[in-house]
């Protein structure tokens, strides 16, 4: 038996690199999953490459209606939501806060505050009357300090800090965890768009984690299949760092 047999995931930012490697780890532990993406050539792809017990849903995260409907299509499929992997966002503009517009912070939040305030909102009531459910916010360890340049962004992860407490509270009752995961930068779609925005390049980021790289996918994974799995049960409100040693400096 694997250690998420018989459960259903649902996975935002489901096509893109953690989203896609995560639901490939869950498939091969006994879930059923539901990938939500905002591209469907990009959802088509992984429903291909992750077989038939995958579910597409394409969805703008930041769209009540959006997120209703992914909810009701897993309801209507599968009947039941036992982890939400709350993961999807976007890096935004690179630059100081003197030069960011008000409609850049407005695009970043639409996404990453908004995006998992509403996943959270149509999700725990289903958990809630399970009275059992596991949710995972993708944070990032800009979620937890400070870094130039990045501001709409560094606020946004900050904000799903406080949603997660503030779930983990709420809902604990019910026998629903809801904890956060804080990425460094991992080797992905978006690191690609930083490195560009912040005019360096691979090397030179991963000279600032003490374990001389950038995180996989697959390391993300890990993690995030631990806080999926019945093996966390008395972990809730708690943030995660998976950071190659940041923290440590």
């Amino acid at each position: 038996m694997g250690r998420l047999q018989d459960k259903v995931a649902v996975i935002t930012g489901g096509a893109g690199g953690i989203g896609k490697v995560t639901a490939k780890r869950f498939l091969e532990e006994g879930a059923s999953v539901v990938l939500v993406d905002l591209f469907e050539e990009a959802l088509a792809e992984a429903k291909k490459e992750l077989g038939d017990n995958v579910l597409t849903v394409q969805a703008d995260v930041s769209k009540e209606e959006d997120v209703k409907n992914y909810v009701k299509k897993t309801m209507d499929t599968y009947g039941k939501i036992d982890i939400f992997f709350n993961n999807a966002g976007i890096e935004g503009k690179v630059a100081p806060i003197t030069e960011q517009k008000v409609e850049d912070l407005d695009k970043v939040l639409a996404v990453n505050v908004r995006g998992v305030f509403l996943g959270l909102q149509n999700v725990l009531p289903v958990m809630i009357s399970q009275k059992s459910g596991s949710i995972i916010n993708t944070s990032s360890v800009a979620g937890l300090s400070g870094s130039p340049n990045v501001s709409p962004y560094i606020a946004s992860k900050h904000a799903v800090v406080g949603l997660t407490k503030a779930a983990a509270v709420e809902n604990a009752a019910y026998g629903i965890r809801v904890n956060s995961i804080h990425p460094s930068p991992v080797n992905t779609r978006m690191m690609r768009s930083l490195e560009g925005g912040l005019k360096v390049d691979e090397a030179t980021l991963a000279k600032s984690i003490p374990l001389g790289r950038y995180g996989e996918s697959e390391d993300i994974s890990n993690l995030v299949l631990f806080l999926a799995s019945d093996e966390s049960t008395f972990i809730t409100g708690s943030q995660y760092r998976v950071d190659g040693g940041m923290a440590a400096l």
